[in-house]
């Protein structure tokens, strides 16, 4: 991602999108002004857009949100997830005017500019989303100010310059440089090494009020860095960049398998976790992004509705469990509607791992019970998790799983669906 900024709203200036297939979308200033390119994708989420711009997995991306009316919450100091606005740019539809809630303490806008991100509005952001859905998620880029009036020709081959998504290896641009403790909340019961791959704040404060205390690591830690805090268990969090890219961390993971040290990884860990067991990843065409996707847990038969920003996805069988170097490993739970794996679980070894953001910032709540199941899985590491009850979903009635049928190719070889 490149981004040249200036100061200030500069409300209704021109500014304008462009694909890299070409497609071009006109719009407004929003927030600051200058260029900036990325991966553009979309997301859902009717609310929280405070926790969106602040998640680290959206570094390097410009999202889309498809929720037409945006920012009439404003901004607060207490939502933040992480130190900074992450994304390298936002598109909307219609800003609001002026802020209307009671915990606001700016507008929207305005920390967007503050903060340097590039953004657009007034785009047909409901035109734009279909277009990704059809074509996939792109490189793309904003341009406004005196950038919106380059020749076409020039924009869009600056877009096209920009780095591709995949093959990326991007945690280390996130995560935090130095080992930090997140306490344990009364008295402590528990220790976990976390691993810092673009962590959201609320997840240590999670574990932190089950009594654990939360040691969090840089993505670059190793295994005796783990070691040395003797702990209960081990947690690989959310992050941005390509599985797949992700040597040294899948590396650490399998040495943690080694010594069946419980460990429990949330999105990019459960796709880390995949590649731990042999298992592959590939690229979703256009991927998961908000927090109302429903996904089945196979150990109750419970549906639950959940936060998702991935856009990458482990390649495992649904309908059986599959032999690892480290044992039998099964999927726990699929989305309902693409059939995506949305989580592992290793038979022989205290480990498991979602595909989504079980922290509930901002919500929902359903998935909450996962880190009491962490909880439980370090208070007896010779436990088994909850055997899977219910019968795999089976596939959709395109014979297609991950999303929708597609001829690209994945970043392994496989033809992505």
């Amino acid at each position: 991602m490149s981004t040249s900024t200036t100061s200030g709203t500069n409300a209704g200036d021109a500014a304008v999108l462009v694909l890299e297939d070409g497609r071009t979308f006109a719009g407004a200033t929003y927030g600051a002004r200058g260029t900036t390119v990325g991966e553009a994708v979309f997301c859902t989420a009717m609310t929280g857009y405070q926790e969106t711009l602040t998640d680290p997995s959206y570094h390097r991306q410009v999202v889309v949100m498809t929720a037409p009316h945006v920012g009439n919450t404003g901004w607060n100091d207490e939502d933040d997830e992480s130190s900074r606005i992450w994304v390298a740019g936002y598109v909307v539809r219609d800003p609001a005017r002026r802020a209307s809630s009671w915990r606001s303490q700016r507008e929207l806008a305005d920390e967007l500019a503050d903060q340097g991100v590039v953004g657009i509005s007034g785009v047909d952001t409901r035109a734009l989303t279909r277009h990704l859905r059809e074509r996939g998620a792109m490189r793309v880029g904003v341009f406004s100010g005196a950038d919106a009036d380059r020749p076409h020709d020039q924009l869009l081959a600056h877009v096209r310059s920009a780095p591709a998504m995949a093959g990326t290896d991007l945690a280390g641009e996130v995560s935090t440089p130095d080992a930090y403790l997140v306490p344990a909340v009364g008295e402590r019961r528990l220790t976990v090494a976390a691993l810092d791959l673009g962590i959201k704040s609320m997840t240590p404060h999670q574990l932190a009020q089950r009594g654990i205390d939360v040691h969090v690591l840089p993505a670059t830690a190793a295994l005796d860095d783990v070691l040395a805090l003797a702990p209960d268990g081990v947690f690989f969090s959310n992050g941005p960049g390509d599985p797949a890219a992700a040597v040294h961390e899948v590396g650490l993971l399998r040495e943690v398998l080694d010594r069946r040290i419980p460990f429990f990884g949330i999105c990019y860990g459960n796709q880390l976790l995949g590649r731990a067991l042999g298992l592959g990843t590939y690229k979703l065409r256009y991927g998961h992004r908000g927090v109302n996707q429903p996904v089945l847990d196979r150990a109750t038969g419970r549906v639950e509705v959940t936060a998702h920003n991935h856009g990458f996805a482990v390649d495992a069988p649904v309908d059986a469990p599959v032999q690892t170097p480290f044992g039998l490993a099964e999927v726990s739970h699929v989305c309902l509607n693409d059939d995506v794996v949305e989580g592992l679980r290793v038979a022989d070894r205290p480990a498991f791992s979602v595909q989504y953001h079980p922290e509930a910032a901002a919500g929902p709540h359903d998935a909450n019970y996962l880190f009491d199941r962490f909880v439980a899985l370090m208070t007896d590491p010779g436990a088994a998790l909850p055997p899977l009850v219910t019968a795999p979903h089976g596939p959709r009635a395109s014979g297609v799983r991950g999303e929708a049928p597609s001829a690209a190719l994945t970043t392994d070889g496989k033809q992505e669906g």
